[in-house]
């Protein structure tokens, strides 16, 4: 049996009214592809987890997004993936204005059923070698230790993607001033603690 998340409930409806009605028809198909989904919140955004991490959706001020996890590992029958590699929007889909936008329902829950039967068998996208050289971030020791002091900022550090912790890193360490950076530091920890990531101002309305 599946589970449903209320902080998805409250982000659903924080979100621009165009998008209310494509992020609760996604939810509706996921849950219909999937009925043992777990639903969660991370990196500020909905995610659906299915023995792992299966498929993620969020909305922004004038379009929403909705990509799979293991997408590389997908068959893709319906060349969706392949129609939308424009890089101006995150997931598979492109960036998602109205339900037009999106595949059918029958097309979408096959899609999603597959993503579900990679986490049955354990299937896990590569790793892409050239990516894993450049993520090393080098972290200031007084940015840690500053964050370390607050455990939910912590954790959310912690479990951040490399980018979203790059953009704090970097936001707090070129502060021209000591001033500014103690100032973006301490607003750094706060925004953390509250799982937002340092452009979250952007993602929704």
């Amino acid at each position: 049996m599946g589970s449903r998340d209320q902080r998805i409930d409250a982000y659903i409806n924080k979100s621009a009214d165009f998008a209310i009605p494509i992020l609760s028809h996604i939810r509706k198909l996921v849950h219909k592809g999937c009925p043992e989904v777990q639903e969660t919140m991370k990196w500020s955004f909905p995610h659906f987890d299915y023995k792992g991490m299966m498929c993620s959706m969020a909305s922004f001020k004038q379009h929403c997004v909705f990509g799979f996890w293991n997408a590389s590992m997908m068959s893709d029958p319906a060349k969706i993936f392949a129609a939308s590699q424009s890089g101006e929007a995150m997931g598979q889909f492109g960036r998602i204005q109205s339900l037009d936008d999106l595949p059918s329902d029958a097309v979408l829950i096959k899609y999603i059923r597959e993503a579900a039967r990679l986490n049955d068998e354990g299937i896990k996208r590569a790793a892409n070698p050239r990516s894993a050289q450049k993520k090393t971030l080098k972290v200031p020791t007084y940015f840690t230790s500053a964050v370390r002091k607050n455990k939910k900022a912590w954790e959310t550090f912690k479990n951040f993607s490399y980018s979203h912790r790059k953009e704090y890193v970097e936001w707090v360490t070129e502060a021209k001033t000591e001033a500014t950076r103690k100032k973006r530091l301490a607003t750094t920890i706060e925004w953390l603690a509250k799982g937002k990531g340092r452009n979250w101002k952007y993602e929704k309305k």
